[in-house]
């Protein structure tokens, strides 16, 4: 199949949410990285930058499969202000980190092309380990 079939094939919707999805994590990416620093201990911190890792990879991946659909080059976007301290930080990573697992299971819904749908399945239960994660460091406060 050549790239403008691929093109063709891939529906706008999803190619603006795979957009959505590139800043939703690239936002995550920094404002964990200021989460991390206010962690109140080192395991708390080195869980932090492991979940932030996550969203790297989910970042690089969501980056190149919208090139590979597209043949362009996105560029990210911050698509909120990080919380200002830890506390508000780990609410806000919770609610983002559901919301974000609802998000990714509607767009694997709502394709037939089976590499965004395994991409957008795969990448929503490790959001959902991180929602855990964060509920849980809600739960130490």
């Amino acid at each position: 199949m050549n790239q403008s079939s691929v093109q063709d094939s891939t529906d706008t919707k999803i190619l603006n949410d795979i957009l959505k999805a590139i800043d939703g994590e690239y936002t995550a990416i920094a404002c964990y990285e200021i989460l991390a620093s206010q962690a109140p201990n080192a395991d708390i911190k080195k869980r932090i930058l492991e979940i932030r890792n996550d969203e790297i990879r989910h970042y690089e991946t969501f980056w190149y499969l919208y090139f590979s659909l597209t043949d362009k080059k996105p560029t990210p976007k911050m698509t909120k202000q990080c919380s200002p301290d830890y506390k508000a930080g780990v609410l806000a990573a919770f609610i983002d980190e559901q919301e974000t697992v609802d998000f990714y299971h509607k767009i694997a819904r709502s394709t037939d092309n089976p590499i965004i749908k395994n991409v957008f399945t795969n990448t929503s239960a490790d959001e959902q380990n991180h929602a855990v994660w964060y509920l849980y460091f809600l739960n130490l406060l």
